[in-house]
């Protein structure tokens, strides 16, 4: 079989990589990427010595997808995944390079007869309606309340069933633009894929920064004994997002490439879920925890646009239909962030620290 990753050097491309390559050692697998995320850059070693082909391309140009030549998947992990793109400047990078860049990945798929893994987002999901659901202050976090008004949400986060009506940000809206141009080549095309929508992703190979990788960023920074913010929803941090282990995010993959007719026709959310999650406050004490170290954390009382108070993944459909939950806890996700800085500190302190 041949795979071709597209953001094959970023942090999820690289790790499915290597991961497959080392379990599937027959495998012709490809990392395309056109190294823009600053740090990207440090994985070429990695996956050179994986025996994983790299080619450097860009999804906006179709050309460079087609010297890849035949393949028999493709997964599409090449977003510009900041929430933020687009908000305060142009959003055309944003859109033409999620959106266009994905229709030629599309393309090429159909060209090639290749089965499709789109990674998606759970920033499908409208910012009102969620920030306008029901919750509880604890002591260490917000949750969300029981018995929820809104069809698709819950005490157990967020299902598919939620209403898609509202903005979402640049980031989001090309996600589900492209999940919907999906929808149309598998109806016409008979295009064979499979569409996740994902929460936090995390674990090693992440640059975190403040807008994406919050859970690198803040490791990092307890690492190097830096300061850092709660920001928004009066500085408390008590804010939450479930964390989804990359690792887990392969064996779904792994799932989908092998088995993809039983993830056709439906789109489902993927992510830690609740027994899964932290606040900023907790994610503090877990690093504490792990570091040993203390540091300063200020507190900022606004709200930043197109932030949440709360992102909890429903598994409860991905798991009816395939089997497949989270297996590395929380506390997990950070060990093993904190091991690989610590085994990389000489490269990773310029582009972390």
């Amino acid at each position: 079989m041949k795979i071709l990753i597209t953001g094959g050097a970023g942090f999820v491309g690289s790790s499915l990589g290597i991961s497959l390559k080392k379990k599937y050692p027959s495998y012709s697998i490809i990392a395309f990427d056109n190294l823009k995320r600053r740090g990207s850059e440090l994985n070429l070693s990695d996956l050179r010595d994986a025996g994983i082909e790299f080619v450097h391309g860009d999804i906006r140009n179709p050309e460079d997808i087609a010297s890849v030549g035949v393949f028999d998947v493709l997964v599409e992990a090449s977003a510009e995944p900041s929430v933020m793109a687009g908000l305060d400047s142009d959003p055309t990078y944003v859109i033409n390079n999620n959106l266009f860049g994905s229709i030629h990945c599309f393309n090429a798929c159909l060209k090639h007869k290749a089965k499709l893994i789109f990674l998606s987002t759970s920033r499908v999901y409208p910012i009102e309606t969620i920030e306008k659901a029901a919750f509880t202050e604890e002591a260490t976090r917000f949750s969300f309340a029981a018995g929820q008004n809104e069809p698709g949400l819950s005490e157990k986060g967020i299902s598919e069933k939620l209403n898609l009506d509202g903005a979402r940000s640049f980031y989001g809206t090309t996600k589900l633009s492209s999940e919907l141009f999906i929808q149309e080549y598998a109806a016409f095309y008979g295009l064979k894929a499979a569409i996740t929508r994902f929460g936090v992703i995390a674990g090693p190979r992440q640059m975190g920064k403040t807008d994406q990788g919050v859970v690198t960023l803040w490791m990092a920074k307890h690492y190097w004994g830096q300061s850092l913010k709660y920001i928004g929803y009066g500085g408390t941090g008590k804010q939450v997002r479930d964390i989804l282990h990359v690792d887990d995010l392969i064996d779904l993959i792994d799932l989908q490439i092998h088995d993809i007719e039983r993830f056709e026709g439906t789109t489902f959310n993927a992510g830690g879920g609740l027994e899964n999650s932290a606040s900023l406050l907790e994610m503090t004490a877990i690093c504490e925890k792990i570091t040993g170290n203390t540091i300063a954390i200020a507190s900022e009382k606004e709200t930043r646009p197109a932030d949440l108070r709360m992102y909890i993944t429903d598994n409860a459909a991905i798991t009816a239909a395939t089997g497949w939950a989270p297996k590395r806890t929380v506390e997990t996700v950070f060990t093993d962030i904190y091991n690989w800085i610590k085994e990389n500190e000489k490269q990773l302190e310029t582009i972390l620290k």
